[in-house]
């Protein structure tokens, strides 16, 4: 069943199903909706999202230096936390920039600018990730992994290296960074009416006054800043939809995985059309239009998450009950798992303000995946697998098989 083939016309309906005169379709309404993500005034470009690209580049260079063994504790804090100016990264562009990963991640508006004890311990955890790395895993990078003892172990002809409990560290960063920084900064910060429409960013909007040298508005930069974290390393920053999933290692990456699984084919462009569809309805300055596209992204985009939780969950289930148990695979898919379910707490269920699944639940379901015995992933069962899968599919409208294969 292809649940996305025909979602740019459910996007439609969803805006138009609850009006007999059509006053929320943007089409009817007379919103000029381009063909690819190009808004222009006065023959320029207004769209921006340099900032978002860079923490992505940034984010690539940790995950990298988190696997080389060369790398200290204190140089991958700092490239996390860059200052301006720093020589952390490879790229001296990166080097200049202002912006950093730490600061924005578990950062946006509405779930955490009156949470800050969650932003701690949640910041508190990737630092926690890179000192396992540097302090267990390092240290024994050319020895064989063992049940409560980290090393190398083979995952067909890769090597994965693991901490004593069978975890990818650089795994649980890079899925985990999807949710804290990726999704977030989309669902709670950029599209959230809380965030965009604060101050005078309204009247600002309606009367075209452009943030100060700039010849965009506030509003325009902030959905832009949005669709950066999503498609902002695109090959073509207007149509990112021919190279979905290769640009980069984050919530690109994964929303082209989900699209390659027939279950849910079409939603890189539902995804994109909305996007689109919300930028030209700021530019025409219909709040309902805009407001109607936030909730088509916050569906889908936590679908993703749920999808690749679930998915990883599954794989790694019959990867541990082959006649011989292949461990390094289930380990580095049930790496990836638990960034995928860590990133549950970020996603936000549509019309609500609350995610899917909150951070007490997401530390539960961590907690269960490592404690069918004292070592870990060396250890879980099959039916706490499924148990985790199936309670995370309950929230959503996808299946345990759809979602896992």
């Amino acid at each position: 069943m292809k649940r996305f083939l025909l979602f740019p016309a459910l996007i439609l309906t969803f805006l138009t199903g609850c009006s007999d005169d059509n006053e929320d379709d943007p089409f009817e309404n007379g919103i000029e909706i381009p063909a690819t993500y190009v808004f222009q005034r006065d023959g320029e470009s207004t769209v921006s999202f340099s900032g978002q690209t860079t923490r992505i580049l940034m984010a690539e260079e940790i995950i990298d230096k988190m696997m080389d063994p060369s790398s200290t504790a204190q140089m991958l804090k700092d490239m996390y936390a860059h200052q301006e100016g720093n020589p952390d990264f490879s790229d001296p562009a990166l080097n200049a920039s202002a912006n950093n990963v730490r600061s924005k991640t578990a950062a946006s508006f509405d779930y955490f600018s009156s949470n800050a004890t969650n932003q701690a311990l949640i910041r508190a955890d990737f630092e926690s990730w890179i000192d396992i790395q540097v302090n267990e895993v390092f240290p024994n990078w050319n020895s064989a992994a063992a049940p409560g003892v980290a090393g190398q172990i083979a995952d067909g002809t890769a090597t994965r290296y693991v901490d004593g409990r069978g975890l990818e560290m650089d795994q649980l960063f890079n899925k985990s960074l999807i949710g804290a920084l990726m999704v977030d900064q989309i669902l709670n910060n950029y599209v959230s009416a809380n965030f965009i429409d604060a101050g005078t960013q309204r009247d600002d909007n309606d009367n075209k006054v452009p943030e100060a040298g700039r010849n965009y508005t506030a509003m325009e930069h902030d959905w832009d800043e949005a669709y950066g974290y999503a498609f902002g390393t695109a090959q073509d920053l207007a149509d990112p939809r021919p190279t979905i999933g290769l640009d980069d290692s984050f919530l690109n990456k994964y929303i082209g995985r989900t699209e390659g699984d027939p279950d849910f084919a079409g939603i890189t462009e539902a995804i994109f059309e909305a996007f689109k569809v919300g930028r030209a309805a700021i530019v025409a300055g219909d709040y309902e239009v805009r407001d109607a596209q936030a909730e088509i992204l916050r569906k889908l985009i936590s679908e993703i998450v749920g999808i690749r939780a679930v998915y990883y969950l599954e794989q790694a289930k019959l990867a541990l009950q082959q006649p011989t148990p292949d461990f390094g695979g289930a380990f580095h898919d049930l790496s990836e798992g638990y960034g995928f379910i860590y990133s549950l707490q970020f996603t936000r269920r549509p019309n609500s303000n609350v995610p899917y699944f909150n951070k007490a639940e997401v530390d539960g379901f961590l907690a269960d995946l490592l404690d069918d015995g004292p070592n870990g992933l060396w250890d879980v069962t099959p039916a706490t697998l499924d148990a985790l899968s199936a309670a995370i599919a309950g929230r959503f409208e996808f299946t345990i098989a759809q979602a896992g294969s």
